[in-house]
């Protein structure tokens, strides 16, 4: 089996490593990256003064570190303002299901509680009692409910912001804690106001009022630049949801970021592509430690230990998506479609099982011809990335197609792009790719 590249000097692959570094992460929004301004300009630094060992070691420290890293988000507020609908949605779980927020009318906690995420119990999000309902002050309301363990604070309310909580989040800012306001129930409200001025009735006008009524309300008691956000914890889609999660990201330490987006729940096309560039960052930057570690041509070979990575890489992917196997029988159950006709459309879970005419040698090596007659060739002649980094790139894209599909069956739409539109695209061998394309992958 032959070599994808020919070799060169290592000093001249040396010296292009900052350059393909820096270049590469201006691609992403500075509140995307999932690695801190601080550890950026340290890896930097080490690459231009030639310590690729101590470079290679503080990216995989950051890596460790993403992967540990535990988020705690507080929710509080009103009785009845919604906070358990809020925290179900923000997990993807519904009412019904296992492990759910209790939903009710009256104030149904009284102590603080833990939510794990269904898929990364590393992210929490803690209920905490009305504030009104513990008759504290807010400062020792704070201290009961170990205000410290959290990374932000989420305030709710389904009308006015009353007093006791514009208190409470002039004790948060004291704490150097961010938090943000919540205005729940708008879509009833919406509904309301149309009823009874049904000829009248604005949609956008009557949002602006709400808002600009909560904002006005919360500068009146001293909380300058407040951020509110009109939500309706049964369409996340609409109002200002998306928007709210966008700031909280930026708002993250950057370690922070790449699990709490994976929290999320896939609502729009918008949301997967954002998880999409996160792991892609993950991935380069494994892939990046690969490279500066060994100068070497990779050949089309593959180890076993190699497919059990890819094997293991594919069925994160799935877990991070939400199509494995059970977040798949639950969309099959939303579409109302057999779960054994939605596995058939889905090619990940068989990507990595042959065809009997075809070793997984095989197999990969088409995938990879595949991955580089789409992607316009190898990135970069100056470091050779492992072979596993662009398989690694195409299993995940591959991910990502579907849960775009699906997202937009959901709605009834499907996006304009093919693959998308034809599932059959999606595994689409490398001979059958158009002829007219230059770039071409020549084995040696």
């Amino acid at each position: 089996m032959g070599q994808l590249f020919s070799a060169t000097p290592n000093h001249v692959q040396h010296q292009a490593l900052v350059p393909r570094f820096t270049s590469y992460f201006n691609n992403f929004e500075m509140g995307s990256i999932i690695i801190s301004q601080k550890t950026f300009s340290l890896i930097v630094s080490l690459l231009q003064k030639g310590n690729i060992q101590e470079a290679n070691s503080t990216i995989r420290y950051a890596l460790k570190e993403i992967d540990n890293t535990q988020l705690d988000i507080a929710v509080t507020g009103e009785s009845g303002a919604g906070k358990s609908s809020f925290i179900n949605a923000l997990r993807g779980v519904g009412h019904e299901e296992k492990d759910a927020a209790p939903v009710g009318v009256v104030e149904m906690t009284m102590e603080r509680t833990a939510y794990k995420h269904p898929n990364f119990p590393s992210v929490r999000i803690w209920e905490l009692p009305a504030i009104g309902a513990t008759n504290l002050e807010p400062k020792d309301y704070l201290d009961k409910v170990k205000f410290r363990e959290y990374d932000f604070f989420i305030i709710v309310s389904a009308t006015r912001f009353k007093k006791i909580d514009l208190d409470l989040a002039k004790a948060i800012k004291t704490t150097k804690k961010n938090f943000y306001f919540v205005r729940t129930k708008v879509d009833s409200d919406l509904r309301n106001e149309e009823m009874s001025k049904p000829t009248t009735f604005d949609r956008e006008n009557v949002l602006q009022q709400i808002r600009e009524d909560c904002v006005r309300n919360l500068k009146k008691n001293n909380i300058d630049e407040p951020q509110v956000f009109l939500i309706s914890n049964n369409n996340l889609s609409e109002y200002d949801f998306p928007i709210m999660m966008d700031t909280l990201i930026k708002d993250l330490p950057a370690q922070k970021r790449h699990i709490f987006k994976f929290s999320l729940p896939n609502i729009m096309e918008a949301d997967i592509e954002r998880k999409r560039d996160s792991q892609m960052q993950y991935i380069w930057l494994e892939a990046f430690t690969a490279g500066v570690s060994a100068f070497t041509p990779f050949k089309i070979f593959f180890s076993n230990n190699e497919v059990e990575k890819l094997k293991a890489s594919l069925n994160q992917y799935r877990v991070l998506f939400g199509v494995d196997d059970a977040s798949l029988k639950t969309l099959a159950k939303h579409l109302q479609v057999p779960e054994e006709q939605l596995k058939e459309i889905i090619k990940s879970p068989t990507l990595l099982e042959t065809e009997k005419e075809e070793t997984i040698g095989e197999m990969l090596l088409r995938y990879l011809k595949n991955f580089f007659i789409h992607s316009g060739g190898p990135l970069g002649a100056a470091l050779y990335y492992n072979k596993i980094y662009y398989l690694q790139l195409y299993l995940l894209d591959t991910v990502c197609s579907f849960i775009i599909f699906s997202t937009h069956c959901k709605t009834g739409k499907l996006p304009v792009h093919t693959p998308y539109k034809d599932p059959k695209l999606w595994n689409h061998k490398a001979e059958d790719v158009e002829e007219e394309k230059d770039q071409k992958l020549t084995l040696i």
